[in-house]
């Protein structure tokens, strides 16, 4: 076996998929999706065939010509991190280059949430979502699961009549279902019978560009949706004050497509529309092409949650056009999308903002090199992880380190030739995947001598942060910074100094005091500014951070209600960590095994297992 990718069972000796027609049956009463899944090859080919798997029943490996059995394995024992390989035996035929794979998921997917009522917004329906990156879309149907290999697909989705659904493709067509239509005749388990049930419905879809796997995403559940520009409209579930509170939020979402479009080249994808979940999603938003799925966390009301929307839109250009080729280069998607996401800031709301947002992350950045003191490897943009699960190592150095290595870049050339440069990278390489040796090619190809100005190989190879890395300066980035210095001495700001500060403000406030003050201190900054009750979740888990470092117990019940109510990853990762990381700790290690017992059936399985790594390491 020849492996391609460090995450996968994909054998660089195999054809790649190219093209996949899915049928799902959703059976919300055993949280599983039963399916057929018909698989179009890049070429004949005749052996053994390897795709990923996990938690999948695979119940039948066909013959296109006459629905025979073809022969399959799957491994013995699942991999920790890859999940079971399954080995297809293709006959010796110069036509065959195609098959059905029937299947079924199980509740313990990974990339599935089955949410049941009372842990929706509306408190009827069932609801499910996907979450595919970064190794995930194999515990939903059997495929190819590495970046390397991109696919179109077309789905038949068998839901409840009550219900309707969103995918990150075109929507086609809502109708009853049709006994027989697609595949659905090869159902197993008697779910071909039930297809054409009239409690049932059918909603057809197509993605006819092709994407890597873990950008299928799909979600399930009583949808509404409220038009907001000529390209986007955001769906949610259909309560009117989510959908009101998301359509004000992102009002001004087409401007900032048409100024992705003047920095970076026309928009690809046609739509550009946005779901609003449950608090249960895992991160602040994925940019799933057509349909961005978003926390609702990032709605706060000052319109400020559009710079993850943003970050998202970047991606159309950075990520989904252009992909890393395996998570070993993941700073190819997110370093060039950060860049981009301020870029597009920095046209809509203003250089301060975008410089606000860059200081934000260079904190963050030389907090996470710190936190990889003992594991140094990934600090690098470039790094090994064979053996290693990309959820538990994902991190801002990818996002800030690889933003700096490109401001670096725009520095060295001067912007107007920079951003011609990302123009003809972007057009080079649309809708291929790619390693950052083929970038880096690229750079010194269309920029002679740029490796004589800078040092490419310690930026994309080296640990920690390069010393041409830059700190962003403001004259308000500045003034934050020093009322932060000045807390240190005994001065709380003033109000009228804090008068105008929205939450990036806030933040990068909370972010640069000591880590650990008196109690009595971080009771005084709450008294004033009432940080703990802020519906900024940026603000106010930077404040119950800080206040939890500084075992100031007033705010446990705050925290506590916090780690229950939301489960995006951003926020429970250093509200636990600051629970159990460290001596004396035994009080806060109690409620933190506590709060995650009761709250565990609330996050995603992603951030299931993220918790828990945590929680293994320090208890």
């Amino acid at each position: 076996m020849a492996p391609l990718d460090p995450h996968s069972f994909t054998d660089s000796r195999n054809p790649a998929t190219t093209d996949i027609s899915l049928s799902l049956y959703f059976d919300f009463p055993s949280a599983t999706i039963h399916g057929v899944a018909f698989f179009i090859l890049s070429l004949p080919y005749a052996g053994q065939l390897s795709f990923d798997t996990r938690s999948l029943t695979i119940h039948q490996v066909l013959s296109p010509i006459n629905l025979s059995p073809l022969p399959f394995s799957l491994s013995s024992s699942p991999d920790p991190i890859k999940g079971t390989q399954l080995s297809i035996s293709l006959p010796d035929d110069p036509v065959f280059n195609s098959f059905f794979i029937v299947f079924s998921t199980s509740p313990s997917s990974t990339a599935l949430q089955w949410l049941c009522p009372p842990q929706t917004f509306n408190k009827k329906h069932p609801f499910v979502y996907t979450q595919c990156q970064s190794i995930h879309a194999r515990s939903i149907f059997p495929c190819q699961d590495t970046p390397a290999a991109r696919i179109r697909y077309k789905a038949l989705l068998n839901v409840p009549r009550e219900l309707s659904a969103v995918m990150s493709a075109r929507h086609v067509d809502r109708r009853p279902p049709v006994s027989g239509e697609g595949h659905s005749h090869l159902l197993p388990n008697g779910f071909n019978s039930l297809w054409s049930s009239e409690t049932r419905v059918v909603e057809e879809f197509l993605m006819n560009q092709p994407i890597p796997p873990y950008l299928f995403a799909f979600a399930v559940g009583e949808l509404g949706s409220r038009e907001v520009g000529p390209r986007t409209r955001v769906y949610a579930e259909a309560v009117n004050s989510v959908l009101d509170a998301a359509a004000k939020e992102f009002a001004g979402t087409e401007e900032m497509i048409r100024q992705g479009e003047k920095l970076f080249g026309e928009y690809a994808w046609e739509r550009f529309d946005l779901l609003v979940l449950p608090p249960s999603f895992p991160y602040g938003g994925m940019e799933n092409p057509r349909m961005v799925f978003l926390t609702p966390t990032v709605i706060k009301g000052d319109a400020s949650g559009a710079q993850v929307v943003a970050h998202e839109l970047a991606h159309s250009w950075t990520g989904n056009l252009i992909t890393n080729k395996n998570n070993e280069h993941f700073w190819l998607n997110e370093g060039f999308t950060t860049y981009a996401e301020r870029r597009i800031v920095e046209a809509v709301q203003g250089e301060d903002r975008a410089i606000l947002n860059t200081g934000i992350g260079w904190k963050g950045l030389k907090e996470e090199v710190e936190k990889f003191k003992d594991n140094l490897e990934f600090t690098k943009l470039k790094n090994n992880q064979e053996g290693v699960d990309p959820d538990t190592i994902y991190s801002e150095v990818p996002y800030e380190k690889g933003f700096q290595f490109l401001w670096r870049i725009e520095r060295q050339i001067g912007r107007p030739a920079f951003d011609e440069f990302i123009k003809e990278y972007i057009d080079t390489f649309k809708f291929q995947s790619i390693d950052t040796e083929t970038f880096l090619d690229f750079l010194e190809a269309e920029i002679p001598g740029i490796e004589k100005d800078i040092d490419l190989v310690l930026w994309t190879e080296g640990t920690g942060i390069p010393p041409d890395a830059y700190e962003p300066v403001s004259d308000l980035y500045t003034k934050i910074l020093s009322l932060a210095n000045e807390f240190k001495l005994g001065r709380m700001p003033r109000e009228d100094e804090v008068a105008d500060w929205r939450g990036q403000e806030w933040e990068l406030y909370l972010e640069n005091l000591p880590r650990v003050l008196e109690a009595s201190q971080v009771l005084a900054l709450d008294e004033r500014y009432r940080l703990s009750e802020s519906k900024d979740y940026e603000v106010k888990v930077a404040f119950l951070q800080l206040a939890v470092l500084s075992k100031c117990r007033n705010f446990y019940g705050e925290v506590e209600k916090t780690l229950k109510e939301v489960g995006r990853m951003k926020y429970l990762r250093p509200l636990y960590r600051a629970l159990v990381q460290g001596a004396g700790k035994e009080e806060e290690k109690i409620l933190a095994k506590r709060v995650f017992s009761e709250a565990r059936e609330c996050y995603h399985p992603i951030a299931q297992g993220v918790v828990e790594s945590i929680l293994a390491k320090h208890i």
